[in-house]
């Protein structure tokens, strides 16, 4: 047996098995790569409009920077961080204070760092799901909690997003016997992709209906605090019984505009806390001190994100005007920085779109206007007001080219 051989038969079922790497399914992200390039080589003197992209456009901001390096060249900042230092959890403790009214937060039980928070995500069901438990979770979304819940022999049950729900979840569809399986429950407000936002109601419900099933609620909170339209910052942790069932997840990656610095939070149950801690102390040795530092004078600034947030909502108003004008039916969010969009049936007298996935790749193909197709619950596509333009100026021609690209044809809804 060749060492190539022996090797391929040595893969976890989790991950495929020996058939690991021989799939020919092509994945939407992948997809969606492979149309912009040929788009790109058959249309050189076109410039691709990409408003797929999740991730923020500018850098973080100055202070931030200039704390980094500040801290960066302390001797005393080299070492691990383990599970955080005091500064951090200190300042996100105030944070929750000052932008989203959570008092009561225990800044020795209550709460801890993380590299971000997919790690984080991806680390909970370790504490938890044994062969056999279930994680509920919300589609359309993001997958990470339930990709590892199957990699520990659990299963995932999928709950629609769906339009008419104002994309909140169906509590009341949840089967009794998923229910009583499930230990925990991945929920995701303001929401990727739906820019959907959850109420104080909806919230409660939740927490009653974890309460009756013993269910521990994840609450997902990245865009929490990028609202508009006088939606305040909102928080999980803000309701009362919230910290007896579940956790919240903060991150500054869209917030503060510190994607690749991989910072984050969870506070909330402190037993939940103590088990990720511990869980935690076996994956990661903590994220750089210097980073860490920094961070904390970035929740010490909340007005940063409300400068971004003002952007965000500029550029959300442009899009949804210049779509509507189209003939779309979009509606500006309250809060993230995605809009989610119905797709059309197809060109009058032309092509149809079976699926959201057809539609997105029209538009990367005959456009150069680069989308994401989601088609778990209802035929939608993503836009993300994360685009490259350098002022308001370059925003509007940005959006005035969407207009003119779209313009030549007549969609059917």
């Amino acid at each position: 047996m060749s060492q190539e051989s022996y090797i391929q038969s040595m893969f976890a079922e989790r991950i495929g098995g020996a058939n690991y790497g021989k799939g020919t399914a092509i994945y939407k992200f992948e997809k969606i790569k492979r149309a912009k390039a040929a788009a790109k080589k058959e249309h050189p003197n076109v410039a691709l409009i990409d408003m797929g992209v999740g991730e923020p456009d500018e850098m973080a901001d100055s202070g931030i920077v200039a704390k980094l390096a500040e801290e960066a060249s302390k001797p005393e900042n080299r070492g691990y961080a383990d599970n955080g230092v005091q500064d951090f959890k200190e300042a996100a403790v105030r944070y929750l204070k000052n932008v989203f009214q959570v008092d009561g937060i225990d800044v020795e039980t209550e709460i801890n760092h993380s590299i971000g928070t997919k790690p984080a995500l991806a680390m909970l069901p370790t504490a938890f799901i044994n062969p056999g438990d279930v994680t509920i979770m919300t589609v359309p979304g993001y997958p990470v909690m339930g990709t590892h819940t199957k990699y520990l022999g659990g299963d995932v049950y999928n709950v629609p997003l769906l339009k008419e729900n104002n994309f909140l979840p169906d509590l009341n569809a949840i089967p009794e016997d998923i229910a009583k399986r499930a230990k925990l429950f991945y929920l995701n407000y303001p929401n990727n992709p739906t820019g959907a936002s959850a109420t104080v109601e909806f919230f409660e419900q939740a927490i009653a209906f974890a309460k009756k099933h013993n269910i521990v609620i994840v609450h997902d909170a990245p865009y929490a605090a990028l609202t508009y339209d006088g939606l305040k910052p909102f928080s999980f942790l803000s309701v009362p019984g919230a910290k007896e069932v579940g956790v919240e997840l903060h991150s500054l990656s869209k917030s503060y505009n510190m994607t690749g610095w991989r910072i984050g939070f969870i506070a909330g149950n402190p037993l939940v806390v103590k088990a990720f801690k511990d869980v935690k102390d076996n994956n990661d040795s903590g994220q750089f001190i210097a980073i860490q530092k920094a961070a904390a004078y970035g929740l010490d600034h909340p007005e940063i994100t409300e400068q971004i947030a003002d952007k965000y909502s500029r550029r959300h108003d442009m899009l949804v005007a210049a779509l509507n004008e189209i003939g779309f039916k979009a509606e500006k969010p309250k809060g993230s920085f995605f809009l989610y969009v119905e797709a059309p049936k197809g060109i009058k007298g032309g092509q149809s779109f079976e699926s959201g996935e057809d539609f997105s790749q029209y538009l990367i193909r005959e456009k150069l206007i680069s989308t994401v197709p989601w088609d778990d619950a209802g035929r939608f596509i993503r836009f993300s007001v994360t685009f490259e333009a350098d002022g308001i100026e370059k925003e509007q021609e940005v959006i005035g080219e969407i207009k003119r690209r779209l313009t030549d044809v007549e969609f059917e809804f």
